[in-house]
């Protein structure tokens, strides 16, 4: 019954802590170059996973193939996402509007699906467009004259497409196998792939409160919680269904910043998560076998 029980809530879980990572942003970039940071993020959130792998005793993926292509994810997933939102955040984009142009995912998803030949149904995509206008509805009021340019709309649009490919491909490639194992593995290969990155940046981190707040946020709740439940649900669910998860993201962000930092949440911010959770509700109940 308890296993029931976390089942259902596991996706309301990995919504509260994956929509803490523009919080994360706040605390932290103004102190540290993102892809530093990342850097640092990955080694030690490297180690916590082989302490906890081999505190468990799991077994690690059993063949060449599955270790490229869990790595694989690891690049789209932590370090073409990651480091495309943190980048463009540091590079001036609001969150709103990185948060709405990363929430266009389901639709890509869904329009990648049914490409393929499976059946999205009617009632699906009324949800992912019901989604779309609650999360328009919040962000709208933050899109803002000079917030975007070429460069960090650039860097939102490829961490829309590497969350993207990256969960497509962790569907369709990755067989079943222990979440903490796999997850070391995506993080050895974002470590691999960040490292000439973090190497070309010439700003310091400075460490305060805020910068050490964030990078043990960022590793203990964002990574070992928030990377491992989504890979979980992937794992365990139909594409469509998990990333029009990432509808709620923008609008649970706006709330948390509402409660840390008193930002005000209009008219919009309300209606806009009522259509959002209420488009949710429908792609995630549709039967399985519509999906």
């Amino acid at each position: 019954m308890q296993d029931k029980n976390w089942l259902r809530a596991m996706p309301w879980v990995f919504v509260l802590i994956w929509s803490t990572g523009f919080i994360v942003a706040r605390y932290g970039m103004p102190y540290a170059p993102p892809m530093r940071f990342l850097w640092l993020r990955f080694l030690i959130s490297i180690v916590c996973f082989l302490v906890w792998v081999r505190w468990s005793k799991v077994a690690w993926p059993q063949n060449r193939a599955q270790w490229f292509h869990i790595g694989m994810t690891g690049v789209f997933m932590h370090v073409g996402y990651l480091g495309g939102v943190w980048e463009a955040v540091k590079a001036g984009m609001g969150s709103g509007l990185t948060a709405l142009i990363v929430g266009l995912q389901p639709i890509l998803t869904a329009l990648w699906v049914s490409g393929r030949g499976a059946r999205v149904s009617n009632r699906q995509w009324a949800g992912l467009a019901l989604g779309f206008g609650g999360l328009t509805l919040v962000v709208l009021h933050k899109l803002g004259a000079g917030e975007a340019n070429a460069w960090n709309l650039s860097l939102t649009v490829l961490a829309l497409v590497s969350i993207t490919v990256g969960t497509l491909y962790q569907k369709h490639f990755v067989q079943p196998c222990d979440v903490r194992t796999a997850n070391t593995v995506q993080l050895m290969a974002a470590f691999l792939a960040v490292t000439p990155l973090a190497a070309m940046e010439t700003e310091a981190m400075v460490w305060t409160g805020e910068l050490i707040g964030a990078m043990a946020w960022s590793v203990l709740a964002v990574t070992l919680g928030g990377s491992s439940l989504l890979f979980m649900l992937i794992q365990r669910g139909a594409a469509t269904a998990v990333t029009s998860l990432l509808y709620l993201v923008p609008p649970t962000t706006a709330l948390m910043a509402w409660l840390l930092f008193n930002e005000p949440v209009t008219t919009y911010t309300l209606i806009g998560t009522a259509l959002a959770a209420w488009g949710v509700s429908w792609v995630v109940r549709t039967p399985p076998s519509q999906r």
